[in-house]
């Protein structure tokens, strides 16, 4: 699509504050009015439409993509998505272990422990450790309270932890993202753990580079949006 307006403003309405281009409120891509009560996210929104240059770019505007998935998606599937991101807590990337080589065992534990840690304490749910690939079953209270604390989030909240979610593969990982209780980089670190390893040993092509990149900046455009729609 080719750029079609000069200005991007942010005003201030009855539901909050919308994104105007040429003075005309920014809608989703289901044609809801993209209005929150949250100033400093909708600026967010309006740089990203104001960065665009000849040709707009969806895939350069992942703030604008999130909200808009918080308005049109979030409120009529919650329940769906509600479930879709709790159930990667019974196969939680970093539940998962490797028994060999010693150095990647290692290495696993001492990132990846912490954060399980972390999760029995904040949310009282003590997930198990297995050595292999093999799904094995969690221990089903750990799962609830798991769920229990996604199903509390707000919309945009629960937007952005199910793009982190998927993401990293691990909903401890995003849960500790949403939480501040780990930066992006150190997310798509430990996500990119068993990975960086082997990239290490064997070095890396052009194509997994790439790949990795945009999963990055993913995680981080990610973190922004959680940390735009807390304040």
């Amino acid at each position: 699509m080719k750029r079609f307006y000069k200005e991007v403003t942010v005003a201030q309405t009855d539901a909050g504050h919308e994104v105007r281009l040429d003075g005309r409120p920014l809608r989703t891509p289901a044609k809801a009015p993209l209005a929150l009560p949250k100033p400093d996210l909708m600026r967010a929104i309006a740089d990203e439409w104001d960065a665009q240059r000849e040709n707009i770019k969806p895939a350069e505007m992942p703030v604008t993509q999130l909200a808009s998935t918080a308005i049109d998606r979030i409120p009529a599937q919650r329940a769906e998505i509600v479930r879709a991101v709790a159930a990667y807590a019974e196969t939680d990337l970093l539940c998962y272990r490797a028994d060999h080589p010693a150095e990647l065992a290692e290495r696993q534990e001492r990132i990846w422990q912490p954060l399980l840690d972390w999760a029995a304490v904040r949310y009282s749910a003590q997930l198990e450790v297995h050595t292999g690939i093999m799904p094995k079953p969690q221990p089903a209270e750990a799962c609830t309270l798991l769920a229990r604390a996604v199903e509390d989030l707000d919309d945009m909240a629960l937007a952005g932890l199910q793009n982190a979610t998927s993401a990293l593969g691990s909903l401890v990982l995003a849960l500790a993202l949403m939480e501040g209780r780990i930066s992006a980089e150190e997310a798509y670190a430990a996500a990119q753990l068993d990975e960086t390893f082997q990239i290490e040993q064997w070095g890396e092509d052009a194509e997994a580079m790439a790949r990795r990149a945009a999963l990055r900046a993913d995680i981080l455009a990610t973190r922004r949006f959680l940390d735009l729609v807390k304040v």
